[in-house]
C-alpha cells in the first residue's frame, strides 16, 4: 500500500436470563446522578491512595501554573513505582466483588472463539503462506507449505510468556530468508531477527535493536532497514554496512522493482527517495522537490512511477486540494516537477489509497462518506489528452454487503498475481470476510466468439470467521446488484446477524450545525428503549477511521441490553480530508463538541437511560473523552480511559518525548503563543473542574508505553481525586500493567480477560452488580 504510511458454556446459559432484572433497575427520576452524588452509597471502601505533592511551577508565554504531580514523569523514582503498586492494590480491592462476573464474561468470550483459527493460504511463487492459532494457544504461528507437496512448515512460532508484538515481517524475494522485528517488553524498541528458512536457523547478523521498517532487494541477500534514535524517531536507513543519514521520519515501502523511502523532513516537508531494488548500491534518487504541505505516495508499474499526491494542479479547477489524485511520470523523469495528472477523483469522491499490480490498479475510495474499492485494468493509456476521472476508466467496484463496512487490504504479496484479496467487516458482519477477485479471462470461448477485450471478474468469499455459540438468525443474503460481467464463485452469501443485532446510522447536529455520523448497535431482544445503558466510543485524531469492525466480545454487553455507539467526530476520518482538518490544530474543540453532542443525542432521543451513559477512549481518544467529562461531568455515568493521552499541554511542551514533535502537525506547537492558548483551553489534565461529582472511571496504563507516558494516567487520577468530589472519585481506579506497552497484552485470551475486566467495571458502577449473578 502506498498511502498508508503513516488486538464455560453452562455458566453462560445460566447467567444471561436473570441479568435483565438488574440491568434496568428502578431509578429515581428527575435529577442526573451527579447532582445528588448517588455513587457514594454504592462504594464503601477505605480511602484511595493519596499521591504526594511536590511543588512545581511551570511557565510558558508569561503564564505560570502549578503542577504538583510533575514528579511522576520520572518513572525511575521509587516513590512513583510504589504509588502505582498502591493504585493497583486499590483497583483490585474495588473490583474484588466482580471476580465472578469477570470469570463469566471471560467464559462467554472464550466460548465464541473457534478452537483453531487459520487464515486462507496465499500463493506466492511456489509457496502457500498463512497464519494459524493452534488450539489453546495465545499467539499465531506463521506457516508456509509447498504449493505442490502441501507439507506444513512453521517458520515463526512464539513461545514467550507475556507480552509479544511482531512489528514487520518480510520474506526475501527468493523465499530463502525471513526478516522480522520483535518487541517483547512493550517499549516498541523492536529487535531485528533474520531467519534462514532452509534450515530454520537465526542468522548471527540478527539482534539489531531499534529497527522500524524493512525491505529486501531483488537479490534476496541485501536487506534495507531503518533505525530509530533515542527518542524512538526513525532517522537512519541502513544497507548492510552502508549508512545514509536523514533527519526525517523514514518509512520503507517495497514495490516490486523499487524501494521507496519517505517521511517528513524536519517534520514539515514530505520527501520521497527511490532505490532501484535490482541495483541496491546505486544510491538514492530524490522524487520531486520538497514543498510544504505536499505529499507523494509512490508505486511503480512498467517504467512509470504512479503517485497519490495533493500537489496543486492547474488542470482541474474543481480540485480543491482537499484529498489526493493520481499523477505519474516515466522513470527518466523522476526529478521532474511536471507530473502528468492521470486520475482525478470526480465529484463527491476521495481517493484514499492504492495498490498496483501487473494487470490492475486497485483504488480505495470514499464516496459521500461511504468506503468503496474498485479495480482498473493496467496499463492506463499514457497519452491521454483530457482530464480523466475514475468513471472514465471503466472501473469495476467490489460488491459490499452494506455501506457500513470497513475495507482493508488482505494479503497480496505477489505483483504478478491476478487475484486480489480484501478484508471486510461491519458491526454485524463477521470479521475477516475475505473477498477474492480474479481478474483473468475465465472463458476462452469468449475469444473464439470475437468478444475480445472483454474481461470477466470472479468474486468469491474465501473465508468468514467462525463464531461459536451464536446463531445468525438464518440470515444469509447478497446485498449487491450482480453485473453481467461478475460471476459469484462462492456458494454462500454474507453471513451476518442483522436479525439479532441492529446497526443503525444517525446524523447528530453538533454545536455549530455540522452533522456528525453516529453508528448505533444493539441487540433486538435485550434492548429496552429509554432504559438501556449506553457506551459511547470516539477517537477523532490523525484522520484515523474509528474502528467499528465486528467484535464478538461485544456480544456479552449487547446481550445484556447495552447500546454501543460510535461517534465519527471531526478530527478522524470522513468523506474527505477536510473532516480531519476541521478537528485538528486550532479546530480541536470541534471534536470535543461533536462527542458531547452525540452523548446528548443518545439521551435526548430516549435511546438510553439518561443516567446510564458511559464513554470509552483509547490513547488520543482519551483526550476527547477527558475533555468532554471536564465540560459536562453530569452527562456521563462512567468512563474507560485506556493508555490515555490527557496531559496534552505539558507533553507538547516537552520536545524530548518520542512523539511530541510529530504531534505538532496534529495538535499544534505550544511554543507558539496562539497554539499554547488554544491547547490550554481543552487539555484534560489542566481543566478538571473543582468540587464537581465526576463519573466513575477505569484508567488503564502500561509502564513501558513509549507513545503515551504512564505518568499521564497517574497524574490524571491523582488530580481527579484531589480536585473533585471525594465520594465520586473513590470510584476512579488506576490499573497499570507493569510489563506491557501501548498495545497492552497481545494474546487472544489475554485480551478476553482485559475486556471482561472492563465490562465488569461498567456493570458494577452503573448499578448492575447490586444483584447477585
Amino acid at each position: 500500500m502506498a498511502a498508508r504510511v503513516l488486538h464455560r458454556r453452562l455458566a453462560t446459559e445460566k447467567t444471561l436470563l436473570p441479568l435483565a432484572s438488574y440491568l434496568f433497575p428502578k431509578r429515581s427520576s428527575p435529577a442526573l446522578f451527579s447532582t445528588i452524588c448517588q455513587k457514594s452509597k454504592h462504594f464503601n471502601f477505605s480511602p484511595p491512595p493519596e499521591a504526594k505533592k511536590v511543588p512545581f511551577t511551570a511557565a510558558a508565554h508569561g503564564v505560570t501554573w502549578n503542577d504538583p504531580y510533575r514528579w511522576m514523569s520520572d518513572i525511575n523514582d521509587p516513590d512513583f513505582t510504589s504509588y502505582l503498586d498502591l493504585e493497583n492494590s486499590y483497583a483490585a480491592a474495588f473490583m474484588a466483588d466482580t471476580e465472578n462476573l469477570q470469570r463469566i464474561l471471560y467464559s462467554e468470550m472464550a466460548s465464541r472463539m473457534p478452537t483453531m483459527i487459520s487464515t486462507p493460504p496465499e500463493r506466492w511463487g511456489c509457496w502457500l503462506y498463512y497464519q494459524c492459532v493452534p488450539e489453546g494457544k495465545e499467539y499465531p504461528v506463521l506457516c508456509r507449505k509447498s504449493a505442490d507437496e502441501g507439507k506444513k512448515i512453521i517458520y515463526i512460532e512464539f513461545v514467550f510468556i507475556g507480552y509479544v508484538h511482531v512489528g514487520t515481517c518480510r520474506v526475501s524475494p527468493d523465499h530463502t530468508f525471513l526478516a522480522y522485528t520483535l518487541d517483547t517488553s512493550g517499549d516498541e524498541r523492536f529487535q531485528l531477527q533474520i531467519k534462514d528458512l532452509r534450515n530454520n536457523s537465526i542468522l548471527p547478523q540478527s539482534g539489531i535493536e531499534g529497527v522500524v521498517s524493512l525491505a529486501w532487494a531483488q537479490d534476496g541477500s541485501t536487506l534495507f532497514y531503518t533505525l530509530c534514535d533515542q527518542n524512538q524517531r526513525p532517522y537512519r536507513q541502513i544497507l548492510q554496512l552502508l549508512a545514509y543519514l536523514f533527519r526525517f521520519l523514514i518509512s520503507i515501502i517495497y514495490s516490486y522493482k523499487y524501494i521507496f523511502i519517505s517521511g517528513y523532513y524536519k517534520y514539515e516537508r514530505w520527501q520521497v527517495y527511490v532505490i532501484n531494488s535490482a541495483n541496491p548500491k546505486s544510491g538514492l534518487q530524490r522524487f520531486c522537490k520538497r514543498v510544504s504541505g505536499v505529499q507523494y505516495f509512490l508505486e511503480h508499474h512498467c517504467g512509470i512511477f504512479y503517485g497519490l499526491t495533493n500537489a496543486p494542479t492547474s488542470k482541474d479547477k474543481n480540485f480543491s486540494g482537499n484529498g489526493y489524485y493520481l499523477a505519474r511520470c516515466r522513470d527518466e523523469e523522476l526529478h521532474s516537477t511536471n507530473l502528468q495528472d492521470v486520475i482525478m477523483p470526480g465529484e463527491d469522491i476521495c481517493i484514499e489509497d492504492m495498490d498496483i499490480f501487473n494487470g490492475h490498479l486497485v483504488l480505495f475510495i470514499n464516496k459521500k462518506g461511504s468506503p468503496s474499492i474498485c479495480s482498473i485494468d493496467m496499463p492506463i493509456d499514457f497519452d491521454c489528452e483530457k482530464q480523466i476521472e475514475i468513471k472514465d476508466l471503466s472501473p469495476w467496484f467490489f460488491p459490499l454487503p452494506s455501506n457500513m463496512c470497513t475495507i482493508t487490504p488482505g494479503s497480496n504479496h505477489d505483483f504478478m498475481n491476478d487475484v486480489y484479496r480484501v478484508v471486510l467487516s461491519s458491526p454485524v458482519v463477521r470479521f475477516h470476510i475475505i473477498l477474492q477477485l480474479n481478474f483473468t479471462l475465465i472463458d476462452n470461448t469468449l475469444s473464439r466468439l470475437g468478444c475480445l477485450g472483454f474481461s470477466w471478474k470472479i468474486f468469491s468469499i474465501v473465508q468468514q470467521e467462525d463464531v461459536r455459540n451464536i446463531q445468525p438468525g438464518g440470515t444469509e443474503y447478497y446485498s449487491y446488484k450482480k453485473e453481467t460481467s461478475v460471476q459469484d464463485n462462492g456458494s454462500h452469501g454474507w453471513k451476518e446477524f442483522s436479525e439479532k443485532y441492529i446497526c443503525e446510522e444517525k446524523e447528530v447536529v453538533s454545536i455549530d450545525g455540522v452533522k456528525v455520523p453516529l453508528t448505533i448497535l444493539f441487540c433486538r431482544s435485550a434492548y429496552r428503549k429509554g432504559q438501556s445503558s449506553g457506551l459511547l466510543h470516539g477517537y477523532g485524531a490523525y484522520g484515523e477511521v474509528l474502528d467499528k469492525s465486528w467484535c464478538p466480545d461485544r456480544l456479552s454487553l449487547l446481550d445484556r441490553g447495552w447500546v454501543f455507539a460510535f461517534a465519527d467526530v471531526r478530527g478522524g476520518a470522513g468523506a474527505d480530508p477536510s473532516w480531519h482538518i476541521s478537528g485538528r490544530g486550532l479546530n480541536k474543540l470541534n471534536s470535543i463538541h461533536d462527542f458531547v453532542s452525540c452523548g446528548k443525542y443518545l439521551i435526548n432521543e430516549g435511546l438510553i437511560h439518561k443516567n446510564q451513559l458511559s464513554a470509552v477512549g483509547i490513547s488520543a481518544g482519551c483526550l476527547l473523552v477527558g475533555a468532554a467529562i471536564n465540560m459536562h461531568p453530569e452527562l456521563f455515568r462512567a468512563a474507560i480511559l485506556k493508555v490515555p493521552f490527557l496531559d496534552v499541554l505539558n507533553t507538547l511542551l516537552d520536545p524530548d518525548l518520542p512523539l511530541t514533535t510529530l504531534d505538532y502537525e496534529e495538535f499544534g506547537n505550544p511554543e507558539t503563543k496562539l497554539y499554547f492558548e488554544y491547547i490550554r483551553k481543552y487539555s484534560p489534565y489542566d481543566n478538571i473542574p473543582r468540587g464537581v461529582c465526576c463519573p466513575s472511571m477505569l484508567v488503564s496504563a502500561s509502564f513501558n508505553d513509549s507513545r503515551v507516558g504512564v505518568w499521564e494516567a497517574a497524574k490524571w487520577v491523582a488530580k481527579i481525586r484531589d480536585t473533585t468530589c471525594s465520594s465520586c472519585s473513590s470510584a476512579v481506579i488506576l490499573q497499570t500493567n507493569i510489563d506491557g506497552g501501548h498495545f497492552r497484552e497481545g494474546g487472544r485470551f489475554a485480551r478476553c480477560w482485559e475486556t471482561a475486566y472492563d465490562y465488569a467495571f461498567l456493570t458494577k458502577v452503573t448499578g448492575a452488580s447490586e444483584n447477585s449473578i
